[in-house]
């Protein structure tokens, strides 16, 4: 069996996405390959974080003790964790389970689409005031599916405008949901409203971070 690395596991609503309201249970990896200057589990990237080793099949029996069928796998960026296919083609063979990654925009989506029944993807693209958004990949738009989700985090006009060329670019609203969310305290989400009027962005959904709403910001496990 293989080993990873979790930081948190936890039951909670989804915040944000498709499933937004709904119970899920969360696994969180450690470590990532990208540094967003906004990133607000940067915690969990470090090498010095606390960690438990858990094997496919323990993650899988602590998912299905839960009774939950949403499962959210985040970091982190998931999919660089070692082995990670073995622990969704696992968990894809659950057919009661759906089963969605968070992932950061990076990786090369195309090996993890060819799982049977395979997880749903929300890509981050990263926006210019990530400081990251050079390490996209934007191949990924190719290998997503109406049930998948590409998620812009803004802060500011530019990156607004930076996320309206891009869905425009790859027709993004014709080939998967599309969503923006804000940099907690940056940017009003009025403001986002407006350019979202003033540029017709249709099929464009504003998601507000609702475990953000809920509970403390800056609380772990929500």
């Amino acid at each position: 069996m293989s080993q990873y690395k979790v930081v948190e596991t936890f039951t909670s609503i989804n915040g944000e996405g498709v499933l937004a309201g709904q119970l899920a249970v969360f696994v969180r990896f450690q470590g990532c390959n990208l540094a967003c200057s906004y990133c607000d589990t940067a915690w969990a990237n470090q090498d010095s974080t606390a960690y438990s080793i858990l094997t496919e099949q323990q993650i899988y029996q602590l998912i299905k003790k839960t009774g939950v069928k949403n499962v959210t796998l985040t970091g982190g960026e998931p999919l660089l964790v070692p082995d990670i296919m073995q622990l969704l083609e696992l968990l894809a063979a659950d057919s009661n389970l759906h089963v969605e990654i968070e992932t950061n925009g990076s990786i090369d989506l195309l090996t993890f689409t060819k799982i049977s029944n395979r997880p749903v993807f929300t890509m981050d693209y990263k926006l210019p005031g990530s400081l990251m958004e050079s390490k996209m990949l934007v191949s990924n738009f190719k290998l997503l599916t109406k049930n998948d989700v590409v998620k812009f985090v803004v802060g500011s006009i530019e990156d607004l405008n930076c996320a309206r060329k891009t869905i425009t670019m790859h027709h993004l609203i014709t080939k998967c949901h599309v969503y923006i969310s804000t940099v907690f305290g940056k940017i009003g989400l009025d403001e986002v409203v407006e350019y979202m009027k003033a540029n017709c962005m249709n099929g464009v959904t504003l998601q507000l971070q609702m475990h953000k709403v809920i509970w403390d910001p800056d609380k772990r496990g929500i």
